[in-house]
């Protein structure tokens, strides 16, 4: 079994301004469903060999549930879900629709846990389902009786709950925990949450579910999806789903880099989850997913931490501190810092890049080099190292006597 390394809470000594206040959070498992939702990104498929590499990484990054898929969905889908819940210490989930074939099948794969879901939205009830209120709540019950006669954990979830009656969401949520439901999940199915409304949708699941735990599923439809997350949490939710890069229906997910080092760095909550893998997985997920990472991404993107301007890079070349969070740093998710030279680069970054490949210049010539990076870069041509040392050479600047530095990407 994956033992894993509990840590203090991050301390935050020096930071005023927001940074200052406590914690709203006390307790923040992750649910990863990167292999269920994410999977369901239009034009993404994952092989079984991509399904159990991917568990695997999770699992040993501590992740407390990996939704391994929908058993139901094919004998291949099945084979995977049953593999990784052989194979991994996580609380391994698999879906199931309110249908008996989908809670058999689930069963059968032998996952920790069941999560059954329904619709609740009078739009989804009427034109999706094709079913009443009463006959929502009834199926609802029957399955999550099954579900919990059968000593499997079980997960409930009225789908579309953002766009459900208010009144009939607590009356589903009570009737499915009355039942036996251990978690109730809160999805925003279509994304339009705001972080304030949808905290005070929390709170009330959160009265109704009683003694079972509240979980929350977040998507991005309007960018929104993460803050959801943590206004989930805030609002009393226990556990949030993710997916990795954010991938999924739609726009997606919220992220689970995003909301993990939130969790960890801004609110000082210590997840259990190991960060330092977080660019490796991002950088496995986006090349079997074959959705592209944008470089703006956070925590993962190229230019997370990478910096062009002269003011910024100078500052961060002093102190990190300056121009980046100061409670998240490069090495915490994995990835490295990077000085990127080019229209925006001033002589501080030039200057490090120099003597990182060698060149020691004197003031005036790293003037001069700096004048034609700048140049160069105006022109929207990438400077590589190639390029720098080709400048540093046309100007003349000497080498230093240790010429084994380590090459580096500009």
């Amino acid at each position: 079994m994956t033992q894993r390394v509990r840590r203090d809470p991050r301390r935050i000594e020096f930071f005023q301004g927001t940074l200052e206040d406590s914690s709203e959070i006390t307790d923040a498992r992750i649910f990863d469903t990167t292999l269920r939702d994410g999977e369901q990104t239009p034009r993404t498929s994952f092989s079984y060999d991509d399904k159990r590499e991917i568990a695997s990484r999770l699992d040993a990054m501590g992740t407390h549930v990996v939704e391994a898929g929908f058993p139901v969905n094919s004998d291949a889908e099945f084979e995977a879900v049953r593999d990784i819940a052989d194979s991994t210490s996580a609380t391994t989930c698999g879906l199931a629709r309110v249908v008996e074939n989908d809670i058999e099948a689930a069963l059968d794969s032998g996952v920790d846990m069941v999560h059954v879901f329904v619709s609740t939205s009078d739009v989804q009830l009427a034109d999706s389902m094709h079913a009443t209120r009463e006959e929502a709540r009834r199926r609802a019950v029957e399955s999550v009786e099954r579900v919990t006669e059968a000593g499997v954990e079980c997960m409930f979830s009225p789908m579309d709950a953002t766009r459900t009656e208010e009144l009939f969401l607590v009356d589903i949520v009570e009737s499915a925990v009355d039942a036996g439901a251990d978690w109730v999940n809160v999805p925003d199915t279509c994304g339009v949450a705001t972080p304030t409304r949808f905290g005070q949708l929390v709170s009330t699941v959160v009265e109704a579910a009683g003694d079972a735990r509240v979980d929350v599923h977040p998507h991005d439809d309007f960018g929104m999806a993460t803050a959801n997350a943590l206004a989930g949490y805030e609002a009393g939710a226990t556990q949030s789903q993710v997916s990795v890069n954010g991938i999924g229906e739609r726009a997606g997910n919220a992220a689970y880099e995003e909301v993990v080092m939130a969790l960890e760095s801004v609110y000082g909550v210590d997840t259990g989850v190991d960060t330092t893998h977080i660019t490796e997985v991002s950088q496995v997920i986006e090349g079997r997913s074959e959705v592209p990472v944008p470089a703006n991404k956070p925590v993962v993107g190229d230019n997370a931490f990478s910096h062009e301007s002269g003011i910024h890079a100078a500052g961060v070349i002093e102190n990190a501190d300056t121009f980046e969070p100061g409670v998240m740093t490069p090495a915490m998710v994995g990835a490295e810092r990077e000085l990127v030279l080019g229209k925006h680069t001033g002589t501080h970054s030039v200057r490090e890049r120099l003597h990182e490949v060698g060149f020691d210049p004197t003031d005036a010539e790293l003037r001069e080099v700096t004048r034609r990076i700048k140049e160069f870069g105006a022109g929207s041509e990438r400077v590589t190292v190639a390029v720098l040392e080709r400048f540093a050479q046309e100007v003349g600047v000497d080498r230093t006597d240790d010429e084994s530095s380590e090459e580096v990407h500009a």
